[in-house]
């Protein structure tokens, strides 16, 4: 019995552990972990049920309470922050705490809508609603408050804000602030209760998973000693297979384990071997990228290699060659071509820069934007690759039409443009690494090419530098060759002068000769033949000599014509201390504060008046004619010698005080009370004498002795000493002669033309006396003018010294020319007899005569209402008296005026139909005439029509003129003239086009301008301008910069070439912003340029009346109000900062208070240089007053200097200068002036043209 029961308990064991050993280890763990899995499921979702509930909660306290209350508590502290800075807007007013203030109800009051906004978006209970909805309500009203008060104090009604917060405002605020806080008490009263509930939730949450965690960890154990006793077993196989693997056996990559059983074991094989599979991938991984490695490297030699060749290239075409081929080669592509864009003005094309495989012949030279492949690839700006195949056609390449096999057309880009394409054909297909290395290329061949092309540009910019240097000194040389040759001329031609004169003698000589062998011809047959022969030779001789001296003194006739014309239009340092005094004494007359005595005033009138006369004076004295021929008229008259030094010390007491030195007179013992002699010319000498002794002294004094002078005949003696820097012995005699000074240059450090001393020593020679002088180099110079007590009348028609040589030649011509008997050449020659002068002689007035008058017998008391009336402005009486008998023949009432300032006057006073205007007028030049007509409203609308020498048509047309007629002119001109102002006159309503492609802006420009007296015809483009315009009749047109169908310059070169368009004012009217280049280029065409900004309406509405000539008073009263405010001379100087820059302070003193007077700030600077110092202190310069001569930089150089600055583009720039050549207006618009005015300024022209640059 015991041997039964013994095998029965070993086959229950020995079938359970078969039945346990079946089991895989799988089955196991998921039986075990299943159990265990579910007691953790359960006590999971037990957790998350309970967490689940508890989150709910929490996100209902914060979604639901706890944000509400934030928003409310946010709400409350914003519209605190609203109500204080309410409050400090209105009751503490500074600019910053004003500033401050607004800003803080700006972003305060944002943030009150914004929570208001975030609010009404929650959900709420019942009575959440009916508070939120008393909260919101609260909130409307406090914001419509706040609008109100903001509103009044916007329109300054401080006061009555204040009343709307105290009234309502804190009643509103109150109630908005209790609304907030029920809101905010309810939703703090839910959140307490949501929180407890969610307390109560969470403990016996707590519980129920203490107790599921406990009997979870009590099955655990069981299952665990379960699993573990039951995988021991397998251990050792685990085992010997881990040992197997240290053994290294594992390590080879190629091995594999076999796989024997189903079980996890043979799942861990299984394992193994996927792990050898992995080594082996890993290896194909890392040839892989090492193979990439190698690729990069070979990319980065052969672009490196590349680039490298190409910055060593100087030529486009080389480094076109060296990339293409390079390229090719690198790819193995079978032919290549390289094409540069090239920019020609609007027009862009590609140029073939190099080829590959291919001769130039055989590409196609250049390609159109978008023409073939390789034009589209510039246009598009994308790579173009094809691939052969029998069904393509054929396509255009650079090398001609062909079927491509593979073709890859490239941009080459730098800086996002296209520079250049290149096209690579191949018989194979690219690989990827040739594709990389040709985009590779195309980039570093972008940046060669870029880099060649600025080293190109930089290269012929310094060419052309040098070319203008080189030529700049070449003109130098000649310049300097040419007066050196000049002045050999004038010798030359008086050495064959005298050589003329003895040929003449000798001729005469063997005249008579001849009549001694004429005597004995029937004698001697022989001697009178072989004399014949001889005379003959002579006569020849004479001839030859006659036509040389012919042809030099023709030579010399308009040599001196030239100097003449120069000297008639030179004027420099004479004017500057006139300049002063008009403005002073002007400035004085108007007495605009009421502080001077009725005498005083009438002082600053007789300073004017003296002024006004030594301006003519000084015309005088710079007329060639009367400077070098003597032509002065001398009035003899009784001369005070106590009114002189009264009038020398109110002159230059002002200046010796402004230069800090001492001014000393003295007079005398013996000095007669009076003298017989011009007075005029007497203290003009005498100031000349000391304007030249405080120039040239810097410290020390100068001093003026008045004594009598011995000698053979009673003299009076006045001394000028100063202790300036004195004359060296050698240059004493050079300081007489007419423009010589010791230092001539432009940026010397004491300026004048060096005219002073010639004029006095001829004008004391006039008045019977002489000059001498006295000076020691740095100790200073003594100047003394003698002069006879009783003035001896003088030839007023002697001969000047520079017009002796001219006068010599021409006489000695015309002698042997009477001696020849022929006259042919003296009729040629200027001032022989019978000769015929292009030009007219001056008139001159003899002693004694009255002064010219510029009353005329014109209509001028004879003008009724309705009668047409015409102002003549011209200085030339008889060609005055033509215009006149015309204007009356066309039933006009003429009115004549022989100088600039009375035609303004009367133009002023008669408000005439029209003017014809001269431009070298007397006193005011045309030029200040037309400023001041178009600155005053009165007078801007007349038509002025100029007629004049001058040439410059575009200027006076730019500043308003309807027309311009050249000097000398024929009747039929005359008639046409006349022809133009009745046509313009009987013209009721003016022409206006404007083209402006914007429709909103086009209708706007319509409104601006419209009134019953235009009519304006708006278009949108170029070529329905050019039809309007051929079409039509126009005084004036504005343009846009921008067309949509073509260049403003297209537009505006057709305009200009159109003979019969080329007059028309155009203004230019655009918010593009330009470039000092593109004003520049512009002005060449426009009358005006106006930027669109905030004044440039009311810019465009007075330019546009003043070329349509609109009469500002028949305005509506907007327009009329608008143009009122631009002209006003308070609101355009007010508080606006001018720099003065001039060396001679008498001029800066006067400026200074001038401008000063209009409420202006004035700096100023003494030279160019410090100008630029100034500037460079403080940009903000409204305007510059810049003088041209000036020490160590002058007004070209400054002017230049300060256009180079950026900052400075639109700073307006005057120039003020007292030369009047020519050209000056035009070089000093080049050197960098807005405008231009000649010394002595006179205030009304000066204030007219800073009105106008100030508006603008």
């Amino acid at each position: 019995m015991s041997k039964c029961g013994k095998n029965k308990n070993t086959g229950v064991t020995t079938g359970g552990e078969r039945g346990t050993a079946r089991m895989k280890m799988r089955t196991k763990l998921f039986a075990g972990f299943g159990i265990l899995l579910l007691l953790l499921f359960a006590l999971a979702g037990i957790g998350i049920s309970r967490l689940t509930n508890t989150d709910s909660s929490l996100s209902e306290i914060y979604e639901n309470r706890y944000n509400k209350v934030k928003l409310a508590t946010n709400m409350r502290s914003n519209a605190s922050e609203l109500a204080k800075g309410i409050a400090n807007l209105l009751l503490i007013s500074t600019p910053e705490s004003d500033k401050k203030n607004l800003e803080l109800i700006r972003t305060t009051s944002a943030n009150v809508a914004k929570a208001m906004e975030d609010l009404e978006g929650l959900e709420y209970t019942p009575r959440g609603k009916e508070l939120v909805s008393s909260l919101l309500t609260g909130g409307r009203r406090y914001l419509e408050y706040k609008d109100q008060v903001l509103g009044l104090y916007q329109n300054g009604k401080v006061a009555e804000a204040n009343n709307l917060r105290t009234s309502s405002g804190v009643n509103i605020q109150d109630q908005f602030t209790a609304s907030m806080a029920a809101f905010s008490g309810y939703q703090e009263e839910q959140m307490d209760a949501a929180i407890a509930d969610a307390v109560d939730q969470n403990q016996q949450t707590m519980a129920a998973t203490g107790i599921l965690t406990l009997a979870a960890l009590l099955l655990s154990v069981v299952i665990m000693y379960w699993i573990v006793t039951s995988m021991t077993k397998g251990l050792g196989t685990l085992t010997l297979m881990l040992q197997g693997f240290a053994d290294g056996r594992w390590g080879d990559a190629s091995y594999r384990v076999p796989i024997t059983s189903n079980d996890e074991f043979g799942q861990l094989a299984a394992v193994f071997n996927r792990l050898a599979d992995d080594l082996d991938a890993t290896a194909a991984k890392e040839q892989e990228l090492h193979r990439i490695n190698e690729e990069n490297l070979w990319l980065q030699s052969r672009v490196g290699e590349m680039y490298s060749a190409m910055q060593e290239m100087t030529k486009l075409g080389e480094m076109g060659e060296l990339f293409i081929g390079q390229l090719a080669r690198t790819v193995e592509a079978q032919s290549g071509a390289f094409y540069v864009l090239k920019d020609e003005g609007l027009h862009r094309r590609l140029e073939l820069a190099g080829t590959y495989a291919r001769s130039g012949g055989t590409a196609v030279p250049s390609f159109e934007i978008g023409e073939g492949l390789v034009g589209q690839c510039a246009k598009d700006g994308q790579p173009i690759f094809l691939e052969g195949g029998e069904e393509q056609g054929q396509v255009r390449l650079a090398f001609g039409e062909m079927k491509p096999l593979s073709v890859m057309v490239q941009p080459v880009i730098y800086d996002e443009e296209v520079i250049g394409v290149f096209e690579l054909v191949s018989l194979k297909t690219y690989s990827e690494l040739e594709m990389k290395f040709i985009d590779q290329a195309s980039e570093v061949g972008g940046v060669a090419l870029n880099s060649l092309q600025g080293r190109l540009k930089i290269e012929e910019l310094l060419r052309i530098h040098q070319a203008l240097t080189e030529e700049l000194q070449t003109q130098s040389e000649e310049l300097l060759s040419q007066q050196d040759e000049l002045r050999a001329s004038n010798e030359r031609l008086e050495d064959q002068a005298k050589a003329l004169r003895v040929s003449e003698e000798l001729l005469q000589r063997q005249q008579e000769e001849l009549e001694q062998s004429n005597e004995a011809l029937l004698r001697k047959t022989a001697e009178l033949e072989e004399q014949v022969r001889e005379t003959e030779e002579v006569n020849r001789q004479v001839e030859l000599a006659r036509d040389s001296l012919e042809k030099q003194a023709l030579e010399l006739a308009v040599a001196s014509r030239y100097k003449t014309e120069f000297l008639a239009n030179m004027s420099h340092e004479l004017r500057t201390p006139l300049n002063s005094l008009l403005i002073l004494s002007q400035l004085l007359k108007e007495n605009k504060d009421q502080n001077l005595s009725a005498k005083q005033v009438e002082y600053a009138e007789t300073i004017h008046s003296s002024g006004s006369d030594l301006l003519r004076l000084i015309d005088d004295v710079l007329d060639l004619a009367k400077v070098e021929s003597g032509r002065l008229d001398i009035q003899a008259e009784t001369v005070r010698v106590q009114d002189v030094i009264d009038s020398l010390q109110r002159s230059f007491l002002p200046v010796a005080r402004n230069r800090m030195l001492a001014f000393e007179i003295e007079v005398k013992e013996g000095t007669p009370v009076s003298l017989q002699s011009d007075s005029l010319r007497v203290q003009q000498i005498l100031k000349n004498l000391l304007a030249n002794a405080f120039k040239f002294t810097d410290s020390g004094c100068v001093k003026l002795t008045v004594e009598p002078a011995g000698g053979s005949e009673p003299m009076l003696a006045f001394t000028v000493e100063d202790t300036g820097i004195g004359i060296p012995p050698e240059k004493q005699q050079l300081v007489f002669e007419a423009f010589q000074q010791a230092d001539g240059t432009t940026s010397r450090k004491y300026g004048g033309t060096g005219l002073g001393l010639s004029i006095s020593r001829q004008l004391a020679a006039l008045l019977g006396g002489t000059i001498e002088l006295e000076s020691e180099e740095g100790k200073g110079s003594r100047f003394t003018l003698s002069l006879p007590m009783v003035l001896q009348p003088v030839k007023a028609g002697r001969e000047g010294v520079a017009a002796g040589g001219m006068h010599e030649a021409r006489d000695a011509i015309a002698a042997a020319m009477a001696s020849a008997g022929g006259s042919a050449l003296a009729g040629a020659l200027p001032g022989m007899p019978g000769a015929r002068s292009p030009l007219s002689a001056p008139v001159l007035r003899p002693p004694g005569a009255a002064p010219v008058s510029d009353s005329f017998a014109d209509d001028r008391e004879h003008i009724e209402p309705g009668d047409k009336v015409l102002l003549i402005i011209e200085d030339d009486a008889q060609f005055a008296t033509i215009l006149l008998d015309m204007a009356r023949s066309r039933g006009f009432k003429a009115v004549v005026a022989l100088q600039g300032d009375s035609g303004l006057q009367l133009a002023k006073e008669l408000r005439p139909d029209a003017i014809l205007l001269d431009i070298q007028l007397p006193v005011l030049d045309g030029w200040a005439v037309m400023v001041q007509l178009k600155s005053d409203a009165a007078t801007r609308h007349i038509p002025v029509h100029v007629i004049s020498v001058n040439d410059e048509v575009l200027q006076g047309l730019s500043m308003g003129a309807i027309a311009w007629l050249r000097k000398p002119s024929t009747r039929d001109h005359l008639d046409q003239a006349f022809e133009q102002i009745q046509t313009f006159l009987e013209r009721d309503i003016r022409s206006l086009l404007i083209v402006e492609p914007d429709e909103a802006q086009r209708i706007a420009l319509i409104e601006l301008i419209a009134h019953d007296d235009v009519s304006i015809t708006a278009v949108e483009s170029g070529r329905e301008a050019l039809e309007a315009l051929r079409a039509a009749s126009y005084d004036c047109m504005v343009i846009d910069f921008q067309l949509r169908d073509m260049a403003v310059y297209e537009l505006l070169d057709e305009i200009k070439g159109d003979a019969e368009l080329r007059r028309l004012p155009i203004m230019v009217y655009t918010g593009t912003e330009l470039d000092k280049k593109e004003q520049l280029r512009l002005k060449k065409y426009a009358e005006s340029i106006i930027i669109k900004d905030v004044r440039s309406p009311e810019r465009l509405l007075d330019e546009t009346s003043l070329f349509l000539h609109r009469v500002q008073e028949q305005l509506p009263e907007e327009k009329k109000t608008v143009l009122q405010k631009l002209h006003s001379i308070e609101a355009v100087f007010a508080g606006r900062k001018v720099l003065i820059v001039d060396d001679d302070i008498r001029n800066v003193f006067a400026l200074s208070n001038l401008l000063e007077g209009l409420d202006m700030q004035v700096a100023f600077a003494e030279t160019g240089k410090g100008a630029l110092e100034q500037l460079e202190k403080e940009p903000d310069f409204d305007l510059v007053l810049m003088d041209i001569m000036m020490p160590e930089m002058d007004g070209y150089e400054a002017m230049r200097s300060i256009r180079d600055d950026e900052r400075f583009d639109r700073l307006p720039i005057i120039a003020l200068t007292a030369k009047a050549m020519k050209d000056d207006r035009e070089k000093c618009i080049q050197a960098g002036a807005s405008d231009y005015i000649t010394k002595p300024v006179h205030t009304e022209q000066l204030l007219s043209l800073m009105r106008v640059w100030l508006s603008r």
